[in-house]
């Protein structure tokens, strides 16, 4: 999908950050008190993050993608350098070695940022409801950060092939919430690291989530470490660059209704990602669908008239 080139920030976000260093800040970072796995040590718990040497990681000689941009790799490995692996990666056991399940393009970018241990879940062979109880378990600790919590909600759907409103259920949450849970994961890596290690607040990422473009968004994370804005002099900051689009341009959309992600996670099963969904206040909005082949516009319409 092309990129939206980005808007102009108008007088002044720019202006107001300056140029101050905030590496001092910002430290990668670093999966603290987990063992670090060798051939002979095997995890206690299968939802813990544990640091892997990179020798004893072998890629998924099934994995799909043949081909990888560099370009993008090489974007990613500088955002590991700087932030570090904030997704850790999935793999199983095989021998004294340790196979990728999922994150392949992660494991390939820390090889570029001479990463010499990678963060991993490691998945057992061992009977899927043993798994899932481990996630969890996992979700339900009081120590984890919301990045944290939304990547054990990730892993829960695609390891344990559940759906937004199973997982809901397994975890005591509203179905709203696990969808909001994970929506930060779509923010950019500067901004996900600074939710992770408490430099913003999940109040601050719901308002960021509203801005559209990720330059503006790490923008945005920027000036609220610097001046430690509340969240609502971000809104007030988001406003007022609302205000400079340009005339006739679509209002942010506001929160999303219930039934509209349970909408996005049923057509999704057939489309994935390749739907875009928006919702104007007044309740009007518009369902856009890309679809690959006739092929996939048939097994989606099967499933309509099997209901």
């Amino acid at each position: 999908m092309a990129k939206t080139p980005a808007r102009g920030l108008g007088k002044g976000l720019g202006a107001l950050l300056g140029n101050e260093d905030l590496s001092e800040l910002r430290k990668p970072v670093g999966y603290i008190n987990k063992e670090v796995v060798s051939p002979e040590s095997k995890p206690r718990d299968t939802a813990d993050i544990l640091r892997i040497p990179v020798d004893l990681i072998e890629p998924n000689p099934y994995q799909p993608r043949m081909s990888f941009d560099v370009q993008a790799l090489q974007e990613l490995a500088d955002s590991i350098r700087t932030f570090g692996l904030i997704q850790p990666i999935t793999v199983r056991r095989m021998g004294n070695k340790y196979q990728i399940i999922s994150g392949e393009r992660r494991y390939r970018a820390s090889l570029l940022a001479g990463m010499d241990m990678i963060p991993a879940y490691i998945r057992d062979a061992s009977e899927q409801g043993m798994l899932e109880m481990a996630i969890v378990e996992n979700i339900q600790r009081e120590n984890l950060d919301p990045i944290e919590v939304a990547m054990s909600f990730q892993r829960l759907m695609e390891e344990c092939r559940l759906t937004q409103e199973q997982m809901a259920d397994r975890v005591g949450k509203k179905r709203a919430s696990v969808a909001n849970q994970l929506r930060l994961l779509k923010l950019p890596a500067k901004v996900q690291h600074d939710l992770k290690v408490g430099l913003v607040s999940v109040g601050h990422a719901k308002v960021l989530l509203a801005v559209e473009d990720p330059a503006t968004q790490e923008m945005l994370c920027d000036l609220i470490v610097k001046n430690g804005l509340s969240v609502r002099q971000l809104e007030e900051k988001v406003r007022a660059l609302g205000k400079e689009k340009p005339e006739g341009e679509a209002e942010e959309p506001a929160e999303l209704p219930e039934m509209y992600y349970r909408l996005l996670e049923n057509v999704g099963r057939y489309f994935g990602d390749n739907l875009s969904l928006k919702r104007g206040r007044d309740g009007k909005g518009s369902l856009t669908i890309r679809f690959d082949s006739d092929q996939q516009m048939e097994q989606f319409l099967k499933a309509l008239d099997q209901r």
